[in-house]
C-alpha cells in the first residue's frame, strides 16, 4: 500500500507512527489498544480512498486526515511520556482497564470526534475558504462522504469487538440494531461537527483570545458527554436515540 510518495509523511507517516505506539503501549495503557488498532484501520480505509479518487479533493481529505490522526496520536504519544493531554484524552486514557472495549472504543471516538474533528477541520479550512461558498460547499462533501467509508467499517470493527469481549445473549440478540444505531449516531454526530466547526471559524476571527474560548467549551462539552458513555444498559442503541454528538451554543 502506497498511500503517499514520501513514507515518512502523510497519511503512511501517521500510520507509522501508530504501529510503533501498538508496539510499544506501556502496561498501564494496554487496553487504549482496542481504539488505537480500530483508528488505525479505519486511517488505511480513508487513504484507499484517497488513492482512489473518491472525494471531490483528494489532495484536502490527505492533508486533513493527516490533520486529524495527528491530533489523537499526539495524544496518546503525550500520554506515554507522562506529558498533560485534552481532557477529553485525559479521562479517556484514565477508563478502567477492566471497562469493556466497546466503552472504551466509544471513550475514544467522543474525544476524537466531538473535541478533535472541528479542530482538525479548521486546521485544514481557512478563513477565506469558508467565505468562498463553492469552496466550503465542497470541503462538506468531501466531509460527509467519511460517512460512508465509517459506515462501510461498522459490521467488521464489530466482529473485531466481538472476537476481542465476551458478550451477552442479549448482546447477540441486539446486534443488527447496534450496527444500526452505530451508523445513526455517527451520521449525527459528524452533522454537529459542522455546525462546531463553524462556531470556531467565527471565533478565530474574533482572535486568539476568542478562539480559545470556544474551544475550552467544546472540551467541557465532550468530556461531559463521557457520563452518557459509561452508563449502565445499551449504550450504542442510547446514542442512537440520544444522540452522540455535541453542539456548542450561541457565545455568550
Amino acid at each position: 500500500m502506497s498511500l503517499t510518495s514520501d513514507p515518512l509523511t502523510g497519511i503512511s507517516g501517521v500510520l507509522a507512527r501508530m504501529n510503533v505506539l501498538l508496539d510499544t503501549l506501556p502496561p498501564e495503557l494496554d487496553s487504549q489498544a482496542t481504539f488505537l488498532a480500530t483508528y488505525r484501520r479505519t486511517t488505511v480505509a480513508v487513504g484507499e480512498q484517497v488513492e482512489q479518487g473518491r472525494f471531490e479533493d483528494p489532495g484536502w481529505v490527505d492533508r486533513w486526515d493527516v490533520a486529524f490522526a495527528d491530533l489523537y496520536v499526539s495524544a496518546l504519544e503525550a500520554r506515554v511520556a507522562g506529558a498533560e493531554v485534552a481532557r477529553p484524552w485525559r479521562l479517556a486514557f484514565a477508563a478502567p482497564r477492566d471497562l469493556p472495549p466497546l466503552r472504551r472504543l466509544l471513550l475514544g471516538i467522543n474525544a476524537h470526534i466531538n473535541d478533535d474533528l472541528p479542530q482538525s477541520l479548521i486546521a485544514v479550512i481557512s478563513p477565506e475558504e469558508f467565505d468562498r461558498a463553492a469552496i466550503l460547499a465542497r470541503r462538506q462533501r468531501d466531509h460527509e462522504r467519511i460517512d460512508a467509508i465509517l459506515s462501510g467499517r461498522v459490521s467488521a470493527e464489530d466482529a473485531e469487538l466481538s472476537s476481542a469481549s465476551r458478550r451477552s445473549v442479549l448482546d447477540r440478540v441486539l446486534q443488527p440494531l447496534n450496527r444500526a444505531g452505530s451508523k445513526r449516531f455517527l451520521r449525527e454526530a459528524r452533522q454537529k461537527v459542522w455546525h462546531n466547526t463553524r462556531e470556531l471559524n467565527a471565533a478565530r476571527l474574533g482572535g486568539p483570545e476568542a478562539y480559545a474560548t470556544r474551544l475550552a467549551e467544546l472540551e467541557i462539552l465532550s468530556a461531559a458527554k463521557i457520563g452518557d458513555l459509561l452508563a449502565p444498559g445499551q449504550v450504542v442503541l442510547r446514542l442512537a436515540v440520544g444522540g452522540f454528538g455535541v453542539t456548542l451554543p450561541p457565545p455568550g
